[in-house]
C-alpha cells in the first residue's frame, strides 16, 4: 500500500507545530486519528519518521530526508488549492498587460510585486512592445491594460502617466567627446547612431540611411550595451543608464540642441474604468500611484 498526500501533510504539521495535539487541532481531527495515520504511514514506508524528544515530536534522520523531498509537492498542492479557492471567489485567473519597453523597470516590478501580494492567484501575462508597435497592439484590443506611447490621434483615449527622458550619450572615449562643443547635426552624421526599432522597421527597404551607417537594435538593453561598448552614440532612457552616467562610463554629448527628448507614456484600458473588475482596478491604481 502507498502513502497518501494527507499523511505527508499531517507529518509536516506535527513537525511545524511540534506536537500531535496542536497538529490535530489545526486539521480539525482527533489526536488518536492523527497518530493512527502517521503510524500507518511509517508502516507502509518501513521507516521510522518521528521520535519524541521530551514533549516535542521531531523528525528522525530518515524523516528529515524524506520530508525534504516531499515539501515541494506539498507546497505545489497548497498553491493549487489556494488558486482553486480564489477562482471560486470569482477572482481573475489572468490579466494581460502590454508595456512599452521604455517604461522604467523598477517601477513596473514594484507594481507587479504589490499586485501579487494582494492577488497571488491571478497571473499577469506581460508583453513588451516598442513605440512603433503600440498602435497595432492597441487596435487589436486583446489586453486588459496598456502602458504605451500612442500616436497623436490616439492620445485622447488614454491618460498621461509620465514622460520618459532620453538623453544623447556616448562612451567616454568616443571621438565625439573630443570635438569642440557644441556639436551640431553636421558633425553627428559622420558617426554611427544607435537606434531602437522594431523588427518590422529593420526590414523596411526605404529606411533612411545617414552619412555614417546606423546600427539598429530591437531591445533597449542591447542598445545601451552597444553605446557603452563604443559602437556608436545614441539617445537612451536616462533612468535606465544612471549607473553608467554616475561612473562616467557614459557621458552626455554637448549638443547644440536636442540633448534630451521627452517621450510621453499613456495608460489605456480595454473597457470603461467604472466597469473594471477588482483585479484590474487594483493594477491600474498601483500603476497610477507609482508614477
Amino acid at each position: 500500500m502507498k502513502t497518501t498526500l494527507e499523511q505527508w501533510q499531517l507529518l509536516q504539521a506535527v513537525v511545524s507545530y511540534g506536537s500531535f495535539a496542536r497538529a490535530a487541532e489545526a486539521f480539525n481531527r482527533s489526536q488518536s486519528s492523527l497518530s493512527y495515520q502517521l503510524t500507518l504511514m511509517q508502516e507502509r514506508l518501513g521507516v521510522t519518521l518521528l521520535t519524541i524528544v521530551g514533549r516535542k515530536a521531531e523528525l528522525t534522520a530518515s524523516g528529515q530526508q524524506l520530508l525534504a523531498q516531499a515539501l515541494p509537492l506539498l507546497q505545489g498542492f497548497e498553491k493549487l488549492e489556494n488558486r482553486s479557492r480564489a477562482l471560486q471567489r470569482g477572482e481573475r485567473a489572468r490579466l494581460d498587460l502590454v508595456v512599452d519597453s521604455i517604461f522604467p523597470k523598477t517601477r513596473l516590478f514594484t507594481v507587479l510585486r504589490r499586485f501579487q501580494q494582494v492577488y497571488p492567484s491571478t497571473q499577469i501575462h506581460l508583453t513588451e512592445v516598442l513605440r512603433s508597435e503600440s498602435c497595432a497592439v492597441l487596435q487589436q484590443q486583446q489586453a486588459d491594460v496598456y502602458i504605451i506611447t500612442p500616436s497623436a490621434e490616439m492620445i485622447r483615449q488614454g491618460k498621461l502617466l509620465l514622460e520618459v527622458n532620453f538623453v544623447a550619450v556616448a562612451q567616454r572615449e568616443h571621438p565625439l567627446l573630443t570635438l569642440p562643443a557644441p556639436l551640431g547635426q553636421d558633425v553627428l552624421v559622420r558617426y554611427p547612431l544607435i537606434e531602437i526599432v522594431s523588427r518590422e522597421q529593420q526590414q523596411l527597404p526605404y529606411r533612411q540611411v545617414s552619412a555614417a551607417e546606423n546600427w539598429t537594435f530591437t531591445t533597449i538593453e542591447t542598445a545601451i550595451e552597444a553605446v557603452t561598448q563604443g559602437v556608436g552614440y545614441g539617445w537612451l532612457p536616462e533612468e535606465r543608464i544612471q549607473v553608467q552616467l554616475a561612473s562616467g562610463e557614459l557621458q552626455v554629448l554637448p549638443l547644440k540642441y536636442g540633448v534630451r527628448r521627452a517621450t510621453p507614456v499613456y495608460l489605456f484600458l480595454n473597457q470603461d474604468e467604472a466597469q473594471l473588475d477588482n483585479e484590474t482596478a487594483l493594477l491600474v491604481r498601483l500603476i497610477q500611484d507609482k508614477v
